[in-house]
């Protein structure tokens, strides 16, 4: 183990002051560090019993707020202790101090960034449909690409659709580009210039987006049974045996494997309701269709 030395004097008899918060150099008094934080608890336990009854944790920090969820909030009810309405020069005070309150919290340009752009990704998020974990792993994103400084010059709402866009494949989460663009408002090319040039700058590597994690959600949207999409991702491990996959959209692949799984075991649906719920064209429904058909051998009369 390397013991820490002091920069001044080299030596390595350095005092720890737990009452200021400092390290002391012990023979030139050259402070090292200030400020410390004592993680220990306040109390004290004399055996596992109390230890175990003392043993407490705070909230949890929030990446999804501004203020990561540190902050003291002075409420709107102008209600004493008692619940007794205060006089209106007492409100009048107290709105004061919750304006200059809520401007002190948001001072700089950073803050304000995050501000708007983490109230945006609940927006979007709530669309979706994502949970809570997703959105805090959006926000951690978003607040290393503006430490970097890689949102100067692009719009907020492309930055945070694109990193939610990043985490959902990250995450094998089933959420394709054009859902995300029409909810955020922006242009899809926007979003993937946007998404590009974060994961380059960050030097993030996002796996391909596998086309059987979209199996389950167009099933369910066309109301098909399980045997339908036991088919359809047995087709599609087929197909990505063959290297069939590689160069095509995975949306479109998985709905053209809905498609025959559908017909083959029964359920029929046409290509105009899969392409609806895939949000594709019938054309390439048709185009992925054959492939398969062709490279599979499958026999089924469409």
């Amino acid at each position: 183990m390397v013991k820490e030395k002091c920069p001044e004097c080299g030596s390595t008899k350095l005092i720890r002051d737990y009452e200021r918060g400092e390290i002391v150099c012990g023979d030139c008094g050259f402070v090292i560090s200030e400020n410390m934080f004592d993680s220990g608890p306040e109390w004290r336990a004399f055996d596992s019993e109390q230890r175990e009854k003392r043993a407490r944790g705070g909230a949890p920090l929030k990446l999804t707020q501004p203020n990561k969820g540190l902050v003291t909030e002075i409420d709107q009810y102008n209600r004493d202790i008692r619940g007794v309405k205060i006089s209106s020069k007492k409100q009048a005070q107290f709105y004061r101090m919750r304006k200059w309150h809520k401007r002190a919290s948001v001072s700089s340009s950073m803050e304000r960034n995050l501000a708007i752009a983490l109230s945006e990704l609940a927006r979007i998020s709530s669309y979706l449909g994502l949970s809570d974990s997703i959105q805090e792993a959006a926000a951690l994103l978003y607040r290393k690409a503006i430490e970097k400084g890689l949102i100067r010059g692009r719009l907020i709402e492309s930055v945070v659709a694109a990193v939610i866009y990043a985490v959902c494949r990250d995450y094998g989460i089933p959420r394709t580009l054009d859902e995300i663009a029409e909810i955020a408002g922006v242009e899809k090319k926007e979003i993937g210039r946007t998404y590009r040039f974060i994961m380059h700058e960050l030097g993030m590597k996002v796996p391909l987006t596998d086309p059987r994690e979209y199996i389950s959600r167009f099933v369910a949207a066309l109301k098909l049974s399980g045997k339908v999409q036991e088919l359809a991702i047995k087709l599609l491990q087929k197909a990505m045996g063959k290297g069939l996959v590689s160069g095509r959209g995975p949306t479109g692949v998985a709905a053209a494997a809905v498609y025959i799984a559908s017909a083959m075991v029964g359920e029929r649906r046409t290509q105009k309701e899969v392409a609806e719920v895939a949000g594709v064209t019938e054309v390439t429904i048709r185009n992925r269709y054959r492939e398969l058909k062709d490279e599979l051998n499958i026999d089924v009369d469409l």
